[in-house]
């Protein structure tokens, strides 16, 4: 989870190795993600834009895009904790290259439409700080399942989506319990679930996200940078014990090298190589669960 830690952690990180976020700019300048990544080649061919989605607690400004005709597994996409951006709308376009109906959420509706930070914002920033952690601090467990609920139910009704597959959810940082919790409150639709440095999956908390693992029948990606292991090592031996004990499949795996927020394409940390390893172990991961 995003925390002084962290930014302790990026500002000695980038000291050493400080080329990872300009490389990447230099790369996608111009030519764009399409040129950039393989996977890339039908976003032209994508239908996507803004959508609504109506929940308990109002409207929901989300993200959306899927191949043009057909229809395809969905997946849900929680941000991290600047939000919706277009950085995930990158993501979801890229996502949806491969074959699926992508919705990306904007957590923070309830306060504030998407962007709720200006392209390029950092979180080591002290401004933007001011501006996401109140945000993120009125979110809960309850709006969590509540959100969850609305949004899968918005995508059982979409004709782009394939109702006879199983759906996914993807949560990077803050959205890693929300993921958890996508994962519990629809076991019936929920077949594949990732996490990407998400932060406070396994706590001692009552409400600890993993303690719901048992309701969940989903198959799980849990991909964890190097120094969010460092600063909590029990958390990935707590939740692969309680994955096992669920009889679920789960791949947990610890980054090396890796910074909170390695996989976001606009994180000061952002490492393309250990990123795409990331990528292509959640391709795999929906191929095979969401069939």
């Amino acid at each position: 989870m995003c925390d002084e830690h962290t930014l302790k952690d990026w500002e000695e990180y980038l000291k050493n190795k400080p080329v990872s976020r300009r490389k990447f700019t230099r790369l996608t300048a111009g030519a764009g993600l399409a040129a950039a990544f393989p996977g890339m080649a039908t976003a032209q061919r994508l239908t996507s834009g803004a959508v609504d989605v109506l929940t308990p607690d109002g409207i929901a400004d989300c993200y959306m895009s899927h191949p043009p005709s057909g229809s395809y597994p969905a997946v849900l996409i929680w941000p991290d904790v600047l939000g919706l951006r277009p950085a995930f709308m990158d993501m979801g376009r890229r996502l949806a290259g491969y074959g699926y109906t992508v919705l990306v959420a904007n957590p923070y509706y309830r306060d504030a439409k998407a962007p709720v930070v200006k392209a390029g914002a950092s979180f080591s920033d002290q401004a933007v700080r001011d501006t996401v952690i109140p945000l993120a601090n009125k979110l809960s467990p309850e709006t969590h399942f509540t959100d969850a609920r609305a949004f899968i139910d918005f995508l059982e009704r979409h004709d782009a989506v394939a109702h006879d597959r199983k759906m996914a959810t993807i949560g990077y940082c803050m959205g890693g319990p929300m993921v958890m919790r996508t994962a519990a409150a629809r076991p019936d639709v929920i077949g594949a679930a990732a996490s990407f440095h998400g932060g406070g999956l396994a706590t001692t908390a009552d409400n600890s996200p993993h303690l719901l693992i048992p309701d969940m029948k989903a198959d799980f990606l849990v991909a964890i940078a190097e120094n969010d292991d460092m600063s909590d090592p029990q958390a990935k031996t707590t939740l692969r014990d309680s994955f096992q004990a669920a009889g679920l499949n789960a791949e947990i795996e610890v980054y090396d090298g890796a910074q909170h927020g390695w996989t976001v394409f606009d994180s000061t940390v952002y490492d393309q190589d250990l990123a795409e390893r990331a990528w292509n172990r959640l391709l795999a991961l929906l191929k095979e669960a969401t069939a």
